[in-house]
């Protein structure tokens, strides 16, 4: 929440209003966007949907400022957890930070499943881990199980100025594209179970974790909301199931978490993804992610 004028201002309720001097860059100009996310260089032919910003109800929001961010995080370490949605936003994060400061030298590089991206001069580090379950997946006799009540993995959050998390649209996946074979729920092992029961059961691990390794006078801890399946003819539709458990989970966390609540002001821009013009060109059909800048 941000202040408002007499009141505390809910960021998340508002509408997308055209403004003429966006977008905040123009993708040529991020020299390390990944294809899949550029959509002009990928032939988009209409750019409109780079011009909007996202306008609260009862306050104005800053315009965002990177070299204001790099300054107020100078000496900070920022790490996005999660899946390809997580890495769209690191992604959207870095290339507005150095279009902001282009003179600024980077340095980016990725050691086994980390993905860094820093700004030596500000000794502002942002890196990118992929964990699509957030629990562990092990293998086991040559089948790789989901153990819904096991993070080591956590070990490598540890340590962090800023923690970003997300998970969801791993947890639909069957056949071939489905990353484990069993699923283990304390001593019982299963072929399958009801997927937004699993999803719950892992939230409810991941909560224990940051009640018991997160110091909120060191960390700052965020959980970047669902991104909705656009099925409905009118937007915003209803609240997603998974958004919901989302949020009683959270409730139980006794350190503080900020609920990146996307899911309403992201079923209003169905424009906003890369559709046919993402990763491969126009052999697949991309409506998860997000086309940047967008």
């Amino acid at each position: 929440q941000v202040d408002g004028i007499g009141s505390k201002c809910d960021i998340y309720k508002g509408k997308w209003v055209f403004d003429a001097s966006y977008p905040l860059y123009n993708s040529s100009n991020c020299p390390f966007i990944h294809q899949e996310f550029n959509c002009q260089n990928n032939g988009r032919p209409d750019r409109l949907y780079q011009n909007f910003r996202w306008q609260p109800t009862s306050c104005n929001l800053p315009r965002f400022n990177g070299k204001d961010f790099l300054r107020k995080f100078r000496g900070k370490r920022i790490m996005f957890v999660g899946d390809s949605l997580g890495l769209n936003q690191w992604q959207s994060l870095t290339c507005l930070l150095h279009t902001a400061t282009p003179q600024d030298p980077y340095i980016s590089q990725r050691v086994a499943a980390i993905s860094t991206f820093s700004f030596p001069t500000y000794g502002v580090s942002i890196m990118f881990l992929r964990n699509a379950f957030l629990v562990d997946i092990v293998n086991e006799k040559d089948r790789r199980v989901l153990k819904l009540n096991s993070i080591g993995n956590g070990r490598i959050w540890k340590g962090y100025d800023v923690l970003i998390f997300d998970t969801w649209h791993w947890w639909l996946l069957t056949g071939r594209k489905q990353p484990w074979d069993y699923v283990q729920d304390n001593n019982i092992t299963r072929k399958d179970m009801n997927r937004t029961v699993a999803y719950k059961k892992a939230l409810r691990t991941w909560a224990r974790w940051v009640n018991l390794n997160v110091d909120p006078a060191k960390t700052k801890v965020f959980f970047q909301g669902v991104s909705p399946d656009h099925v409905d003819t009118e937007y915003p539709g209803g609240s997603p199931s998974p958004q919901d458990v989302l949020k009683r989970v959270l409730r139980s966390v006794s350190k503080k978490v900020h609920l990146l609540d996307i899911t309403g002001l992201s079923q209003l821009r169905k424009d906003g993804h890369p559709s046919a013009f993402g990763y491969g060109g126009h052999r697949g059909n991309d409506c998860t992610h997000w086309c940047l800048p967008g």
